[in-house]
């Protein structure tokens, strides 16, 4: 829209529970978009939100007992530490839901004073979309509206159409009080739907380049979108991009289907995070991908092989400068972003690399090494990039530390067992002034991290 400036949003999750390897998939399918439009020289603005309060998370405290925004911040604790170890860029803006109140309620306020929404028939202070008043309805997604019901809330709650959508949802008093908010048509939350207009509109204005996430949310959230954000007279969203869906079995990986797995469990496989991002982000983001464990293995070995290169030719010529970018592979993320393309290219430049390393060709090594280093950029996967060496210097230091530990506790408790005092006491103070406390039990030694203030 903005000749050298692109605007992207987002549909982030929403944070009743933790994140599973599918949400993962749409992290980095965004962010090797962003990287490439980077890459090409363009300013990107990446806005990502996080719903902070839904029906979902209200429904897990209920269950609980706990606040629903300590259900929401603790789960956006782990996504935010899944987004770290996956080295997916931070977005430029994280708006949370509950941050942009005052937003939403302006949209709808346009919306009811436009004739786009209403406030329900039974004065139960519940305000719909009206999609019958917006022609366009269904054309994203290729839905009739005859064909549309809307699961927001049933028909004895006031609702003219069964397809209308709520934007504003009345305080139930089975709910906790802070989960709503005062507004003129009562008391009450946001409906799902409104929250992506009204941030959109406030990070990235009334239009903006792109727009995207799963398949799975084309119908019913981004047709509600664009229905209520173009009836507000907002130009809204010019293109938009859904990835396939990450599944299990014939089901798409889905909290709600409890067929989910974490990157926690990914790890105890034995798979490191960046062996995961190959997984997820080599295929084209159109692409179905069919979650196993053996197929996940399976590309753990293959990015072992480029790291190996990687790793091999810049022990010879020297880590370089990743570039220039090989014009095949620009010209395969061009085309739709087609990374199982470029990869292909990245594999073509690795069996260069490794002729001429046989032949000793230390240009033709260093030409390989650069070329296959700036396409791992792009994909967010070179291996000699700091994001993935603090994170695996860190995991692979781990044991060692723990060994250590352990093998100066076992010295203290032998030097004690002598009576030895000189010797116990200066180990432990040793293990002090390196930020290691050691207790004294019942059970014997316990250590921990962390000095004493």
């Amino acid at each position: 829209m903005t000749p050298g400036q692109v605007g992207i949003y987002l549909c982030g999750l929403t944070v009743q529970s933790v994140p599973h390897i599918g949400h993962l998939r749409s992290a980095v399918t965004y962010d090797v978009l962003r990287r490439w439009l980077l890459h090409i020289g363009l300013e990107v603005t990446f806005v990502r939100n996080i719903t902070d309060v839904d029906d979902k998370i209200l429904v897990k405290s209920q269950e609980t007992g706990r606040p629903f925004w300590a259900i929401a911040y603790a789960n956006k604790l782990v996504l935010d530490a899944d987004y770290r170890s996956l080295n997916v860029l931070p977005p430029t803006y994280e708006p949370l839901a509950t941050g942009h109140i005052t937003e939403m309620q302006e949209l709808i306020r346009e919306l009811i004073e436009r004739g786009h929404a209403y406030q329900s028939a039974e004065g139960t202070g519940d305000v719909y979309f009206d999609v019958s008043s917006y022609l366009q309805y269904g054309s994203l997604s290729g839905q009739l509206l005859e064909d549309v019901l809307s699961a927001d809330a049933p028909a004895d709650r006031g609702k003219r159409h069964p397809a209308d959508f709520a934007l504003w949802k009345a305080f139930k008093p089975a709910e906790p009080d802070d989960a709503s908010w005062p507004a003129t048509w009562g008391r009450g939350r946001p409906g799902w739907h409104i929250g992506c207009s009204a941030m959109s509109r406030r990070y990235l204005g009334d239009e903006f380049d792109i727009h995207g996430v799963g398949l799975d949310l084309t119908f019913p959230h981004h047709e509600n979108e664009i229905a209520q954000s173009r009836s507000a007279g907002l130009s809204f969203a010019r293109y938009w991009v859904h990835h396939a869906l990450l599944h299990l079995g014939e089901a798409k990986m889905s909290k709600s289907l409890g067929n989910v797995i974490d990157l926690r469990a990914v790890l105890a496989m034995g798979i490191r995070p960046v062996e995961l991002r190959y997984y997820l982000g080599v295929p084209h983001y159109r692409s179905r991908l069919d979650y196993s464990a053996a197929a996940l293995h399976n590309a753990a070995t293959a990015y072992r092989r480029i790291e190996g290169f990687v790793r091999r030719t810049a022990d010879v010529v020297g880590p370089g400068s990743p570039e220039p970018l090989p014009p095949a592979f620009a010209a395969a993320m061009d085309d739709d972003l087609n990374t199982s393309a470029g990869l292909a290219v990245v594999h073509d430049t690795i069996r260069e690399g490794n002729t001429a390393l046989v032949a000793n060709d230390r240009t033709g090594v260093r030409t390989a090494l650069t070329e296959v280093r700036a396409m791992l950029g792009v994909l967010g996967l070179d291996p000699l990039d700091p994001g993935w060496l603090d994170a695996e210097s860190k995991a692979d230091l781990a044991p060692i530390i723990d060994s250590l530990v352990a093998l100066a506790v076992e010295q203290r408790a032998r030097a004690r067992a002598r009576k030895d005092w000189a010797t116990a006491d200066s180990i432990r103070d040793r293990l002090r002034n390196a930020g290691i406390q050691v207790e004294d039990t019942a059970a014997g030694p316990r250590w921990t991290i962390g000095r004493q203030p």
